[in-house]
């Protein structure tokens, strides 16, 4: 069941979040204060996380700060690759963790956390032992990245592609995984440290994955799972099914829902990562979802849904 929502993903990464458009984040602020709001009158019980930042930036927390966005949340989510994408080394995660402690007094959760095998699958397995021992028990959830590599068919979502180079090649080797299903040797180590690490999966539309992950996750013995509704997917026609189909193939584990993603017909720009031309509108999807999914008293609506 769901038992957080995750207002968008690594806003403060030039992937996720038009800088051009909204250098001091003053549009992101404005929506994500409407979008938590309006969760928080659809079911106050959920726990309310605000997307996790890449690179872990407290001054940008203290930005959120000033701006009464933290104030909205119960948590304050973070995401770290030290050995793949960031300037730091792995064993600074206490040192990390530490900083935006310093910036907030919210819980902090490692909302993504991984290794790419591009270079060698061996390195995962140490990454995976090395972040448990760094991280379980210093933060209260932390989600692995991810179950499955990203097939190589599908792009990655960021927005320079190939232009970036090996960073960009290195989003499609992130899994316990392989492409075709079957395990890394780092998946037996996972599996020692379940359900102290959690997994984040992206499922994208009508995913073929969904329910050999599900059988996959039930195995290693994952209890906190973190995926995405996308606002931009809900514009696709079957896109209420498919939604439906997740969220119940999801139902028997501890969901942290991310919802992100620009429609372009919606941004000012048309790009996934574009503010919204109407704030309230990324509120509006945020409020229906959990009356969907995840409504304060009676059952969702989507559990009553026949298939």
């Amino acid at each position: 069941m769901i038992d957080s929502v995750m207002f968008w993903n690594e806003p403060n990464n030039k992937s996720h979040w038009a800088f051009e458009i909204d250098p001091e984040w003053r549009a992101f602020a404005a929506m994500v204060n409407l979008a938590a709001d309006a969760v928080a009158a659809e079911n106050p019980a959920l726990t309310r996380v605000l997307g996790g930042i890449s690179p872990i930036d407290a001054s940008f927390i203290e930005r959120m700060n000033r701006f009464g966005v933290v104030d909205r949340m119960n948590v304050v989510a973070v995401h770290g690759f030290p050995l793949d994408w960031n300037h730091w080394q792995i064993n600074e995660w206490p040192q990390k963790i530490a900083e935006i402690e310093a910036a907030t007094d919210k819980p902090i959760w490692v909302s993504e956390v991984g290794v790419s095998t591009f270079g060698a699958e061996e390195v995962q397995s140490f990454g995976v032992k090395r972040t448990a021992e760094l991280l379980v028990g210093r933060v209260p959830r932390i989600h692995w990245y991810s179950l499955y590599d990203l097939p190589k068919a599908w792009p990655a979502t960021t927005r320079h592609k190939e232009a970036e180079g090996s960073s960009y090649y290195r989003h499609f080797y992130m899994g316990l995984l392989r492409e075709d299903g079957s395990p890394k040797p780092a998946l037996a180590e996972f599996e020692k440290l379940t359900p102290g690490l959690g997994i984040c999966q992206w499922f994208h539309f009508e995913d073929h994955r969904l329910d050999d992950a599900v059988k996959w996750l039930r195995r290693l013995g994952v209890r906190h799972l973190r995926t995405g509704l996308s606002w931009a997917d809900s514009f696709r026609p079957g896109a209420d099914a498919w939604f439906d189909r997740q969220m119940r193939a999801l139902e028997e584990f501890d969901v942290t829902v991310t919802f992100c993603f620009t429609p372009e017909h919606r941004g000012i720009q048309p790009h996934h990562t574009s503010p919204p031309q109407v704030a309230g509108e990324f509120a509006d999807f945020c409020a229906r979802m959990i009356r969907r999914y995840a409504p304060a008293s009676a059952a969702p609506s989507f559990a009553r849904s026949t298939f």
